[in-house]
């Protein structure tokens, strides 16, 4: 057994015509169950790499396709203004059912990788919040963690399509999604016993990323261990 992660860049052919990269990171025991990881507004920047690598290091196959490609192939944005106001423009830019296209064959191009055992599951920030939260109606996974997805609201239509297991993070003082909105997401679950929502209290946007300001290790490591255990109970 290998004591390093592989790292590539695959090519994955989208159904709309054209091919997208996807940055991959293969377990040191050289399979486990597959893990779409979808970016924030940022790109498939080094924090996305990185989180790869470490779902990697606990035996995933873990995959991040970038969500930007017809706009700006391979684009990595910084966490100031600048890189804000680009991200948010290629976020505004992107057609949802195209994109959710384009990770269903992402999830079919993990399934092919030798080294996964079977079972994708996708883990999705911020914008991929939103995009793991489409993954689960519409690109086949069988789970999914969603980090503080913002304009869940706007696509609660598709909950009657998800029947996986979901697991939701958002942040207790978020400035970017309001309490009544956790609680109309809340609402829109009513029935479905698989999908759990945690509110982390004292933590803003992005907690998750240690790059950002914002970032909390006291809700980043509980929200992770979390969400292991919904992987692994969902996918193992």
């Amino acid at each position: 057994m290998s004591n390093e992660i592989e790292n590539s860049w695959i090519d994955i052919e989208s159904a709309c015509g054209g091919s997208f990269g996807a940055y991959v990171s293969l377990p040191p025991a050289g399979f486990g169950p597959g893990l779409l990881v979808i970016q924030e507004i940022f790109g498939v920047n080094d924090h996305i790499k990185n989180v790869c690598d470490q779902y990697a290091l606990d035996g995933f196959v873990a995959v991040a396709p970038d969500v930007f490609w017809r706009q700006n192939p391979r684009v990595e944005l910084s966490y100031d203004p600048a890189g804000i106001a680009k991200g948010r423009q290629l976020f505004d830019g992107l057609n949802i059912d195209i994109v959710a296209a384009d990770l269903q064959r992402a999830v079919e191009a993990i399934r092919h990788i030798p080294s996964c055992t079977g079972k994708v599951g996708a883990i999705g920030f911020c914008m991929g919040g939103l995009l793991a939260f489409v993954c689960a109606a519409r690109a086949g996974v069988e789970s999914s963690v969603i980090y503080y997805g913002t304009r869940l609201d706007h696509h609660l239509e598709l909950v009657q399509d998800i029947t996986c297991p979901l697991l939701f993070h958002f942040a207790g003082d978020d400035e970017h999604i309001s309490t009544q909105t956790v609680k109309k997401i809340k609402m829109s679950l009513t029935g479905k016993d698989n999908c759990r929502v945690v509110v982390h209290k004292n933590s803003s946007h992005g907690f998750n990323c240690w790059d950002r300001d914002s970032w909390n290790q006291s809700a980043a490591a509980t929200a992770r261990g979390q969400s292991l255990v919904h992987l692994m109970e969902t996918l193992g």
